[in-house]
């Protein structure tokens, strides 16, 4: 695949976007989830080894290929490691999956009620990097936590000040500006939200696109003025801590939105599964999470 062949695929591709990004504070919890003790490492070095064996399982099942997952989220380490002797991206390329890299370096503490991106100084760096890999294009995470507008304000300009650099790259940027599902304030969230997005949205140039990565909405179609937005390459939706049926039911609610998912995609993974049964699972995942990101 080509840039333009990816282009098309995250537009108009049946199936979802596997988020397998998981970063130096989500990690030993991920680990866990997939039945590996912090007993089992004694380093940083030993503890990404993990996580990335169980990427590389994931990435190279049967079950795991460009028919229902048309792309998958990196974190750097897993960008920079292999899968089968192939650097992750062209493994991932190979089986039909559009390649893109995780680019926040985590939450500076909240204000305003948001969490902003902590500064990116060597994010240039990054971004060569990445498309010499072969990676179309990236995803950055900030949080909202209540229904501030000035806070909401600056975290989406924050994120459009990014994708403007990742653009200027040639690459995509994945907009995510996270609405927490267990803010008391969430549908005044989303509306403020929305009309922060489309401000940015009308500000791009004519010929400049993004994807929004974002919490499912209070309101079902809340967010279609984004879906059906001519900027907009496609709206993708983070689980954000619901179990994957809850996640799905909320998913299918919501029309022209699919799924990119992390904790509900992994969650029935289990490191001391045989072949068989972790593809198995991984199967039964992917299609119930395409099946909702196709409704």
């Amino acid at each position: 695949m080509n840039s333009a062949d990816m282009t098309a695929k995250i537009a108009a591709g049946q199936g979802f976007i596997a988020a397998l990004d998981q970063s130096g504070g989500s990690t030993p919890k991920a680990l866990a989830g997939y039945g590996v003790d912090e007993s089992a490492w004694s380093s940083e070095e030993e503890m990404f080894g993990l996580i990335h064996e169980m990427r590389s399982r994931i990435i190279r099942s049967k079950s795991f290929t460009g028919d229902r997952v048309i792309g998958a989220i990196l974190f750097e380490r897993t960008m920079d490691g292999q899968v089968d002797g192939k650097p992750t991206p062209a493994a991932l390329i190979a089986k039909g999956v559009v390649p893109f890299i995780k680019i926040d370096k985590g939450l500076e503490d909240e204000a305003n009620g948001v969490q902003m991106m902590k500064p990116m100084p060597e994010l240039d760096a990054l971004l060569t990097r990445s498309k010499a890999l072969g990676v179309y294009g990236t995803k950055e995470r900030s949080v909202i936590n209540s229904a501030n507008r000035d806070g909401i304000a600056a975290i989406v300009a924050q994120q459009f000040e990014i994708g403007q650099q990742v653009l200027s790259h040639g690459m995509m940027p994945m907009i995510e500006p996270e609405v927490n599902i267990k803010s008391e304030t969430r549908a005044e969230c989303d509306a403020i939200l929305l009309e922060e997005i489309l401000k940015q949205l009308d500000a791009l140039g004519a010929d400049q696109q993004v994807m929004l990565k974002l919490s499912l909405p209070v309101e079902a179609g809340k967010f279609d003025p984004l879906v059906n937005h001519p900027k907009v390459l496609r709206v993708v939706a983070l689980s954000g801590g619901y179990k994957r049926p809850e996640a799905c039911a909320e998913l299918a609610k919501n029309h022209g939105i699919i799924a990119s998912f992390s904790r509900a995609l992994l969650e029935d993974l289990r490191y001391q599964m045989s072949d068989d049964e972790f593809d198995a699972s991984l199967d039964e995942a992917i299609e119930a999470i395409y099946r909702a990101s196709i409704a």
